[in-house]
């Protein structure tokens, strides 16, 4: 399978690398210089791609959305804080006929962990003298505050913690990995569930993942909901 990189910074190229390893054709490269307004995404540069993998900036999405489906492209979208034009993007995946997956987290074990939250606060909520409460790390350079990934983890607490609201802690600073802390505490004890990014290589195995998936397909969809199907849970 041949794919596209719509973004070609550290994870763009740690899915080249990946994709190389399952035997792929990777190109073209389009960096955020080389792809401003999704002008890059020609005809000719994508003859013969079956996946764009866009891992780019918040406002690079929409165009690269609208010019990948005007030729007919299947994209994974692993970037996040674009969630305010989510609408046109879904307009222009059913106008077009194209399939899409994206995600607020492709890192296959945050994944994991939302299961594991979900079902934790399925117990949780049931106990009223425990209040839930969320906690998030990034390095100063992550651009969106609270994360989308912490927006989802807040989302699925609030489902079974009804009339009962929290904050999002939020703190961008240094060279801190992403790690995010799900908390139920009351007065007798505290119980902690954490997940912690070591490197960027389980975003970039979803990602790879997503691709396989999404080929051929038609429509729009959640990465936990292909990455629920593909694990049968």
């Amino acid at each position: 399978m041949k794919i596209a990189l719509l973004g070609y910074g550290k994870m763009g190229k740690l899915v080249e690398v990946l994709a190389l390893h399952e035997g792929w054709e990777v190109g073209p490269k389009l960096d955020v210089f080389g792809n401003v307004g999704g002008r890059g995404i020609t005809a000719s540069a994508m003859k013969g791609v079956k996946v764009a993998i866009d891992f780019s900036q918040p406002d690079a999405v929409l165009p690269n959305v609208e010019a990948a489906a005007r030729l007919g492209v299947n994209l994974v979208v692993g970037t996040t804080g674009w969630m305010d034009a989510i609408d046109s993007v879904k307009r222009v995946v059913a106008d077009f006929g194209i399939g899409m997956v994206y995600g607020a987290n492709f890192s296959l074990g945050m994944n994991l962990f939302w299961e594991i939250v979900e079902r934790t606060s399925q117990l949780m909520g049931k106990l009223p003298q425990y209040d839930p409460f969320l906690t998030e790390q990034h390095h100063r350079a992550k651009q969106d505050s609270p994360s989308g990934t912490a927006i989802r983890l807040a989302e699925i607490m609030s489902s079974h913690f009804s009339g009962r609201t929290f904050a999002i802690g939020s703190t961008r600073a240094g060279f801190m990995p992403g790690i995010h802390t799900v908390g139920f505490d009351s007065e007798a004890d505290t119980i902690l569930l954490e997940h912690r990014v070591r490197n960027r290589q389980g975003f970039a195995e979803g990602a790879i993942l997503a691709a396989k998936w999404i080929a051929g397909k038609k429509g729009l969809y959640d990465f936990h909901d292909v990455f629920s199907q593909i694990l049968g849970i």
